[in-house]
């Protein structure tokens, strides 16, 4: 009996350990779509909109991620990834904050050809993308 108690907790105190752990990803037309709530953690993915990256004296970096349906407008005070680049795919970690996406981390392609396989998704049923099958 001791030893069933023992697991439950165990198991309870992993659960509730982990859910810091787990970032659900959204696209930019859902995230539009179905705001998440303002205290949530996600990843939101897409492409980086071509002259939309401004930066200022303050280290902010501003940009949009669009899936080709919706735009998001994205905040991020840090370094940047080396292959972070306009009209390229990213992802970010963070939360929506009155309409706009506060990231704490931001990930870039790491190559020419590949991208992430939830932007990817969130391009091809917008309708957009158009790389080569990953």
């Amino acid at each position: 009996m001791l030893s069933v108690f023992a697991l439950a907790v165990s198991t309870a105190l992993i659960g509730y350990a982990m859910r810091d752990g787990i970032n659900y990803f959204r696209s930019p037309s859902q995230v539009v779509e179905t705001p998440p709530s303002k205290d949530e953690v996600f990843r939101i993915g897409g492409l980086v909109e071509g002259g939309s990256i401004r930066r200022s004296q303050t280290g902010l970096i501003q940009f949009r991620v669009s899936d080709g349906g919706a735009v998001v407008e994205v905040q991020f005070k840090g370094v940047l990834p080396d292959l972070f680049a306009e009209n390229q795919g990213m992802i970010g970690t963070g939360q929506l904050i009155d309409g706009v996406f506060v990231a704490s981390e931001i990930l870039a392609k790491h190559d020419e050809t590949y991208m992430p396989k939830e932007v990817i998704d969130a391009l091809k049923e917008q309708g957009v993308y158009q790389g080569s099958s990953n």
